[in-house]
């Protein structure tokens, strides 16, 4: 029987004794064997009663096992249903009761408080930790190395990925075999991915990029990865030289960049460095090419669109962008309030159409209408401008903007500003509540090793290169900008934190 995702990145590695994963402590896993354990896996979802199309909610740390549950789900038909490890139970218990799985995996340290959730709706519960024991690896031992693949088509969902939640409750975003696999083709092909390719993996598997954009690519390539359980800079160091690409968040960039080792020579023999997730700042760019003489490939995308664009593999590698739409994906910029397009090399809100768009929210319906055009194209909320030879700059969140005294402003670009200043090593705009302006600018700066920064050197350094209105009323000096598990600076918690900064007057 066809299965279309698992057809395409798991039945042709049977048999092969090809390296799939490098694991800490020098164990291999070859492509053969995987398959095996992903197929004892399937007999233990099937036999905890999951049938084609319902769900299978894992919380689960990085693992050989994590993502062999991946590859076992989509074998076996049902949805796969990944959290972030961040998540308290009491977030948990709202993508069970949403997602109303058949089964839930969790860490062994989980279990008393996540089976309260999964009784509740009468779904079965197996642990598997970092290690890959748990109650899932031992039902899964003696199982048959082989499993009858259930039948799907590109239309068929393969995954549930929940959004991070900022601005209310986390909606569910349906993948379909289709869109998983048309952006993993599309993604191997502009980077140039081979068998020989070795990739280190250092990202978590609970997101797009560290599961589909890594996992599938190198799936669909034959290659290799070097699969660690997180980025730690002494065990990236020691295992670049066996690796040939690494894709990353731009945190991964600037630590290496902190570290004397990093050098030219270490990377030399490198193919290809990949940032995502989250925007790499022009500096990181221009001093990691400097340092090793490779230009960070950029690219774009979120969780209902997979990847939408990247620079070029051949081609200019520019600094502060994140290039052109992937073949068959179609962009356009547009007024927000209104859908019309806006002129050439102005600011709007960008929306995306093709194979790689998400099918809609789950058991949303009315979010899924808001959020689509009549003609297919979805609203990303991402505010946008393309340059004159094309490329795709991003100016920030359509939630982020501020207004102020009437005015429209966008963060980035007083962000980029203050990242100029002598001594910023990063900073985040945001609005808060003003008694006049009705928002008022704040800037939140970090501080570069070892400078010293103060609010009126900072204002008075910034004052005549922007308009007045758009200049920050009140600059805060922090050790670190809150971050999610992907790199994303959380604006929602800094508005928390600086709300009151007006209310002195």
């Amino acid at each position: 029987m066809s299965n279309v995702l698992y057809d395409a990145l798991f039945a042709s590695h049977q048999g092969s004794s090809r390296p799939f994963l490098y694991l800490p402590g020098g164990r291999i896993l070859t492509y053969d064997r995987f398959v095996r354990l992903s197929a004892r896996i399937a007999h233990v979802i099937r036999d905890h009663g999951a049938l084609p199309g319902e769900r299978v909610v894992a919380q689960v740390q990085k693992s050989a096992e994590a993502l062999a549950l991946y590859a076992a789900c989509i074998q076996a038909g049902v949805i796969f249903v990944p959290l972030n490890t961040a998540y308290t139970p009491n977030e948990v218990e709202y993508f069970i009761g949403n997602a109303e799985p058949r089964l839930v995996v969790c860490d062994d340290a989980a279990r008393a408080a996540l089976a309260p959730f999964a009784d509740g709706i009468g779904a079965g519960l197996l642990t598997l930790n970092g290690d890959g024991s748990g109650t899932l690896a031992t039902e899964a031992e003696g199982r048959a190395e082989q499993f009858d693949t259930v039948s799907r088509s590109g239309e068929d969902l393969a995954a549930l990925l929940y959004t991070s939640g900022t601005t209310g409750r986390s909606k569910g975003a349906m993948l379909t075999h289709d869109n998983l696999l048309s952006n993993a083709r599309a993604l191997t092909e502009a980077w140039r991915f081979t068998a020989d390719d070795v990739l280190l993996h250092a990202l978590p598997i609970f997101h797009t990029h560290g599961l589909f954009v890594a996992g599938n690519v190198m799936l669909l390539a034959g290659g290799s990865m070097i699969f660690l359980p997180s980025f730690r800079t002494d065990e990236v160091i020691g295992w670049l030289p066996k690796a040939t690409s690494m894709m990353g968040v731009p945190t991964f960039y600037t630590r290496l960049l902190d570290d004397p080792r990093f050098t030219r020579e270490l990377v030399s023999h490198m193919r290809l460095f990949t940032s995502g997730s989250a925007p790499l700042l022009a500096e990181t760019h221009i001093a990691f090419e400097a340092r090793t003489g490779h230009r960070i490939l950029e690219r774009y995308g979120m969780t209902e669109t997979n990847m939408t664009t990247s620079n070029p593999y051949d081609g200019e590698r520019r600094a502060g962008t994140v290039g052109f739409p992937l073949p068959d994906v179609e962009i356009r910029v547009v007024e927000p309030e209104t859908g019309k397009l806006v002129p050439e090399g102005e600011v709007g809100v960008l929306e995306v159409r093709g194979p790689n768009v998400f099918k809609g929210y789950w058991r949303m319906p009315e979010k899924t209408r808001e959020e689509f055009r009549e003609d297919g194209f979805f609203i990303t909320g991402d505010v946008v401008t393309i340059d004159p030879d094309g490329y795709v700059h991003i100016v920030g969140r359509a939630k982020d903007l501020i207004i102020s005294g009437g005015f429209n402003i966008y963060p980035k670009e007083v962000e980029l500003l203050l990242d100029e200043q002598e001594g910023v090593l990063e900073s985040a705009v945001i609005g808060v509540p003003h008694p006049d302006f009705g928002e008022g600018v704040v800037g939140i700066v970090v501080p570069k090793n070892g400078s010293t920064l103060d609010e009126a050197g900072l204002l008075a350094a910034i004052q005549g290169r922007i308009a007045r209105f758009k200049q920050p009323k009140r600059i805060f000096v922090i050790d670190e900008l809150p971050r999610n598990a992907m790199g994303k600076v959380q604006k929602n918690i800094l508005r928390e934190r600086f709300a009151a900064a007006f209310q002195a007057g």
